[in-house]
This record gives C-alpha cells, sequence and structure tokens, in this order.
C-alpha cells in the first residue's frame, strides 16, 4: 500500500493557472510561488459578492483512534466537483511543530490530499515564517523599550508578550533573558509560544485587510506598566513594521488537490488555544469565486466549531450552509471505554455509550446554533453492518443523516453520498434561524458560562480569584463586548481530558483570563493548557529524510 507522500508524489499536479482558472482568477492577479502554488491578490476581488454556500467540516472530540477531518474536507471538496458543482477549499496551514511532532503531516490522507504535499507541510509559501517574525519584533521592540529608557513605564515582570517558533520546543517554554550585564537588556522571565498560538497569527487569520491588520496590530497589549496600564503594540509604534513583515501573508495561497479541486491554504491557529480556523481573508475570497466552500474548524465541535461560529462568523458575517461532523466508530467505541487496541472488535454496548459523545455535537449544532449537520463516518474495514446502523439511528433520533465515507481510499468517488447529502441539507438552510451561543452584550463571564453550560453540559463555571479580577479589568477598559475564546483540553467536553464520552454535571474551572486584543477576543483557560508542545518520545522526525536526488521521505 503506497503512502501519502507516495500518493502525493504520483500525482499530476496542474499548472496553478489552470487552478485559477476553474475559479476565473485573471493571470494578473496571481503571484506564483513555483509552478504548482501562488498567492492571490485577495484585493483585487473584494468587490464581488460572496455567491457561494458555505460548509463547515468538524467533529467528535478527538481521539487516539483517529477520526479524519481534513481528509473529509478534502474528499468532500472532490466530491462535489464530480458531482458538477464548482466547488473549492478553504483550509488551514500545517505548523512545523506538529509535523515534526505527532502528525508527521497535516495534508489529508489517502486519495485525499491537497499537493504539493510537501511544500505545504514544511516552508509552502514563508507564512509561518512571517509571522514568526512580525512576533518577534514585537518582542524585541517591547525590550528595546525598556532598554531605551522605558518610556511607557513598562514593568519588565508584567510583559505578557512571548517569542514565538514554529517547532515543539518544551525547552523554551520558560526561561530567563537579558543576561550579560546593562548593554544586554533587562534580565528578566520570558518564553516562547509555538508559532500558530501567537496572537499575531490570530490576528492576521481574523483580518480583512491591511489597515485592519494595521489596527488590530496596534491594540495588541505586550505589556502592563508600573501604575497598572495596558501598554500596546501601538504604544511602542510597531504596529507598521509588523504589517510590513505580514503584506504578502496576509494574501490567500492557492494549491489544488489530487484531481485539481481549487484549494485555499492559509492561516493555522490552533483551536484548543485560539479560534482553530482559517484565514477570514482565505474563506471570503473563496465565497466569491466558487459555489460551494468546504471548510474545517479543529478539533471536536466543542472548540473549533463553537469559536468558527461565535468568533470568526459574528467577526465577518459568515452564515454556514451546512455541517459536517466526522465521526469513525472506532473513536465512538473509544468514547465508550474501548482501548486502542480492542477497537477492532465489534463491541455495540461500548459504542452505544460512546454515541453521546456524537449525540451531543448534534445537539448543539441544531439546537443551539439553528444549523443542519450531516455526519460523515469515516468508513473502517473493522466496522460491522450492526455498528453502522447503531450510527445511523442515534443520528436519526436527532433529526441527522449518516453518509458512509470512504475519501481516504477511493479519493472523491468516496464522497459522492456525503455530498449529495451535504447539498440536500444546505438546500434547506435558513439563515435566519442562525445564533450565536451568547449575545455581545453579555458580561465576559456569563459568555463563558454559556459556552460552558450550553456547550460543553457544564453544570457551572468556577473562576479563580485572579481569573474574576482580570475579567472585571478588561470590562472596565473597554473589552466586555468581545467574543470569548476558552482554551480547553479537545480531547473532553470538560477540562479534563480522562472525561470522555459526553459528561454531565461538572464545574469548568476557569484558571486564568487575558485579552487578545488584536485578533479581537478575550481568551479563558481551563485546565492545563500548554502554548509550547514538546515532541513525543519518538518524534515524526525520526522518518523524515531526503535522497541524494532531493525527493522528500517519510511525511505520513
Amino acid at each position: 500500500m503506497l503512502t501519502d507522500i507516495e500518493i502525493a508524489q504520483s500525482c499530476e499536479m496542474q499548472p496553478i493557472g489552470k487552478i485559477a482558472e476553474k475559479l476565473n482568477i485573471p493571470e494578473e492577479m496571481l503571484e506564483p510561488y513555483g509552478r504548482y502554488k501562488a498567492k492571490v491578490d485577495h484585493i483585487a476581488l473584494k468587490d464581488l459578492p460572496q455567491k457561494g454556500k458555505l460548509v463547515l467540516v468538524t467533529a467528535i472530540n478527538p481521539t487516539p483512534a483517529g477520526e479524519g477531518k481534513t481528509t473529509v474536507s478534502i474528499g468532500l471538496a472532490d466530491a462535489l466537483r464530480l458531482e458538477g458543482y464548482n466547488a473549492c477549499l478553504a483550509l488551514r496551514e500545517p505548523s512545523l511543530g506538529p509535523v515534526f511532532g505527532v502528525k508527521g503531516g497535516a495534508a489529508g490522507g489517502g486519495y485525499a490530499q491537497v499537493v504539493p504535499m510537501e511544500d505545504i507541510n514544511l516552508h509552502f509559501t514563508g507564512d509561518m515564517h512571517a509571522i514568526t517574525a512580525a512576533n518577534n519584533l514585537i518582542a524585541a521592540m517591547v525590550d528595546n523599550s525598556i532598554q531605551q529608557g522605558n518610556p511607557m513605564n513598562i514593568d519588565p515582570r508584567r510583559i505578557t508578550w512571548k517569542r514565538c517558533m514554529d517547532m515543539n520546543d518544551r525547552q523554551l517554554r520558560n526561561l530567563i533573558d537579558g543576561l550579560g550585564g546593562k548593554a544586554n537588556g533587562t534580565p528578566r522571565e520570558d518564553g516562547f509560544d509555538i508559532t500558530t498560538a501567537s496572537e499575531i497569527m490570530a490576528t492576521l487569520c481574523l483580518a480583512s485587510s491591511i489597515a485592519d491588520l494595521k489596527a488590530r496590530i496596534a491594540r495588541i497589549v505586550v505589556a502592563r506598566s508600573y501604575d497598572d496600564k495596558p501598554v500596546t503594540a501601538g504604544d511602542i509604534h510597531a504596529e507598521g513594521a509588523a504589517t510590513a513583515l505580514l503584506k504578502d501573508a496576509l494574501r490567500p495561497n492557492l494549491v489544488q488537490t489530487l484531481i485539481g479541486t481549487p484549494a485555499f491554504v492559509h492561516g493555522g491557529p490552533f483551536a484548543n488555544i485560539a479560534h482553530g480556523c482559517n484565514t477570514v481573508i482565505a474563506t471570503q475570497t473563496a465565497l466569491r469565486l466558487a459555489d460551494v466552500v468546504v471548510t474545517e474548524a479543529g478539533f471536536g465541535a466543542d472548540l473549533g466549531a463553537e469559536k468558527f461560529i461565535d468568533i470568526k462568523c459574528r467577526m465577518a458575517g459568515l452564515v454556514p450552509s451546512a455541517v459536517v461532523l466526522v465521526a469513525t466508530v472506532r473513536a465512538l467505541k473509544s468514547h465508550g471505554g474501548v482501548v486502542k487496541a480492542d477497537l477492532g472488535a465489534e463491541n455495540l454496548p461500548a459504542l452505544e455509550k460512546g454515541l453521546d459523545n456524537l449525540r451531543r455535537h448534534l445537539r448543539n449544532i441544531r439546537e443551539v446554533w439553528g444549523l443542519h449537520p450531516v455526519v460523515a463516518l469515516n468508513r473502517f474495514t473493522s466496522d460491522t453492518d450492526a455498528e453502522i446502523e447503531l450510527v445511523r439511528r442515534a443520528a436519526a433520533e436527532i433529526g441527522a443523516k449518516v453518509a458512509l465515507c470512504e475519501v481516504w481510499a477511493k479519493g472523491g468517488e468516496g464522497g459522492r453520498e456525503l455530498a449529495k447529502l451535504v447539498m440536500e441539507e444546505a438546500s434547506h438552510a435558513d439563515p435566519a434561524a442562525f445564533t450565536f451561543t451568547y449575545p455581545d452584550d453579555m458580561p465576559l463571564a456569563d459568555k463563558i458560562r454559556a459556552v460552558a453550560t450550553r456547550i460543553y453540559g457544564a453544570k457551572d463555571v468556577s473562576f479563580t480569584p485572579a481569573a474574576m479580577k482580570t475579567l472585571k479589568q478588561l470590562t472596565d477598559e473597554g473589552c466586555g463586548r468581545m467574543p470569548v475564546c476558552i482554551a480547553k483540553t479537545q480531547y473532553s467536553f470538560s477540562d479534563d481530558p480522562k472525561k470522555l464520552g459526553a459528561p454531565e454535571g461538572f464545574t469548568l474551572t476557569i484558571r486564568s483570563v487575558r485579552v487578545s486584543a488584536g485578533a479581537g477576543f478575550v481568551v479563558a483557560l481551563s485546565g492545563d493548557i500548554m502554548t509550547m508542545p514538546g515532541l513525543p518520545k519518538v518524534p515524526a522526525a525520526v522518518n523524515i529524510d531526503v535522497t541524494d536526488d532531493g525527493r522528500i521521505t517519510g511525511l505520513f
């Protein structure tokens, strides 16, 4: 059996100009990066109407068994093309840290991939590096402001802006810098985030233009002064230079699937830390050019879909026409308490128990957000007819249909059933029924409580004194109307990764709160969430190599 990278390398890619033609993008609006990828001039397209239907792909809570959300997204777009629709994709860019750490690649899998797979998984068009540089420029200017007389009266103990890099490196989570005497800066505690967890990443992904990006960067809170006033990137005059570094990164990247479906792959914030969606600009550009746009949100629907709706859709005026909820029988049995080694055996009682996770996500999609869900059941050879029928019955209880999905093995052909169901649901979409989890004018603490109780199934929320103090301070400083972004484990509805399925009656603990003023949301941290991951015992990097003739191996 061919590996993902072998499948990708055997594909005959079309020149990127041919892909652009499918969306009626003229050649002068392309900035090619080689033969098979290009930046698109979104500014020249901004006056076109957003005509397309938006389909969101999300999933049940992730498990070690895997769900295949990106693969389904790509396969669905290919299937829609085969069904005669002018479809395209709007996806996130992979991060080098997970690629070399756990994932080994994040451009789909099997016969449902975006290509050039190696480029997308590695340096691509340099967006990640530009974001890293812009972030670290601001960090350097903060420390330089202190060094050069500290005109903003910055308290070095209260600098909130961290440096970043696009690699998993636990060694950099906490460190002391500025050592070596006066000429080398002010000694202080510091640390690194991974680039995808940075506020610059979240800010770029929600910006609608260069002017909007610059204004957002200027609002970023980088520190607090000795008299407890926020100090922004605008206060140290960093917004112009940072925007200059991000000018090209703001343009969406155009690539293709294995069968030549256009794909915008742009931006990549984590969904357990930030909002987990690709850029507003890429999504809006796709909607102006295609009849159907397939996009995905990170992790399960409790994180990715909630933030896609309550943050991205709220800010950008987007309304999904349909929602695909990805699941596997294996993952549902995992939620029912089955260990990974035993997932291949039929186990209807465990599957029934695990289906509670699916049910809660479906109810949230229908009853909280007023959207139409379709279940994409990624099929494995070990799935039995009885197990598949049980999933169908559980979904039907909530008014959702199930499509068996075999896009990993068959590409778009394996997603035709899903494509038909999605378009059927999209045809019944009622934009007036679409609602958010909470209104803008609700107090910040109540917004957090609304997400916890309405989406997660929590009984209540407990705030530490420090969190409550920060919420009051942020409200007093004019941040009260911002949406909230809850950072928690992706593995459970709760803040305990071991509570699988659909736990109820728990109390969600918010230990700290911070503002991402550039992105425009308030982050509430629950549980033990790290913004700089570490590498596993055997990193995927161990298997990645390059041959003498330049062919990359080991990406999967």
